[in-house]
């Protein structure tokens, strides 16, 4: 019973981080991008397009440069995704959700390796890798990264 009114408290103490982090500058500007991106007709066409040469390409790649559309459906599939990319309110979004995403990252981090360093933690963001070559010094595996379990 304890262990579960301490699992509870520890829940309930991560909601107020994430509340935390969605009124911080980096979480508005994650949210309001958000909401830009999705009120912006030309850019909801734009990645609509994308998406559609996207599940194309998908299914022609079965075949591989054999099939008869495979060069001018890669084309297209890679010049959406350009037009896409560059377009203002999804370049804003990615850019807020990359600042966002490294946030997570760090305190994910920080939390694990304040529980053990042989925790294993986020690794996405390459600013936080060690000269180990781990996320977080010691990733505890062993294996190629360099660290010792």
């Amino acid at each position: 019973m304890l262990a579960t009114m301490e699992i509870i408290d520890i829940l309930h103490q991560a909601d107020g981080l994430a509340e935390m982090i969605l009124h911080s500058e980096i979480g508005e500007e994650y949210l309001l991008s958000l909401y830009k991106l999705q009120k912006d007709k030309e850019a909801q066409r734009i990645i609509s397009k994308f998406t559609s040469l996207k599940d194309l390409f998908e299914d022609v790649q079965r075949f591989g440069k054999y099939h008869p559309d495979y060069k001018r459906i890669n084309l297209e599939t890679r010049q959406a995704k350009r037009d896409m990319d560059m377009h203002p309110a999804v370049a804003r979004f990615k850019r807020a959700e990359t600042e966002l995403q490294s946030v997570l990252d760090e305190i994910s981090g920080r939390i694990g390796r304040a529980v053990s360093e042989q925790v294993k933690t986020p690794a996405g963001n390459p600013f936080f890798v060690s000269s180990g070559g781990c996320s977080t010094g010691s990733c505890g595996t062993g294996g190629s990264c360099g660290c010792s379990a």
